[in-house]
């Protein structure tokens, strides 16, 4: 298990935020290895790490809270904009028209981002049609 309690002293560059999503977080506080398990140890060593707020909903919920506790306390939550719910509500739409998979959690987290500007770490593959059809920036 790692900690997350780095993020607490860490600094932040705005133009450098990065955003992960519930699946990577929880991968990442559980030990797992992975790309995205690595990115976010990077960003959270660098300051950058951001939590869309329906990720802290998802980790908040969770039966066990003792890894995830440091991260609801000291993490660094992206602000919704105005109009956000409308946007995310169009984005979602936009994709079930097409036929594709669109969860209502997963257009949430995928709106706060586009809105911030700031790409996602996952290892959801159903952002890739966000990624495509509504502007979200997937991390490398």
């Amino acid at each position: 298990m790692r900690s997350f309690a780095a993020i607490a002293s860490s600094t932040r560059t705005e133009t450098s935020l990065i955003a992960a999503d519930t699946s990577s977080l929880v991968a990442f506080l559980a030990g797992h290895d992975g790309a995205d398990v690595t990115r976010i140890d990077a960003a959270i060593q660098s300051g950058e790490l951001v939590v869309p707020p329906p990720v802290l909903t998802e980790l908040a919920s969770k039966p066990d809270r003792s890894m995830i506790e440091p991260l609801l306390q000291t993490a660094a939550v992206i602000e919704l904009t105005e109009g956000f719910w409308r946007r995310a509500g169009e984005s979602r739409r936009a994709l079930l028209a097409r036929g594709l998979k669109a969860g209502l959690a997963d257009a949430l987290i995928a709106q706060c981002c586009i809105d911030a500007g700031v790409a996602l770490i996952t290892r959801d593959r159903d952002y890739r049609h966000f990624a495509r059809w509504c502007g979200l920036k997937l991390a490398d």
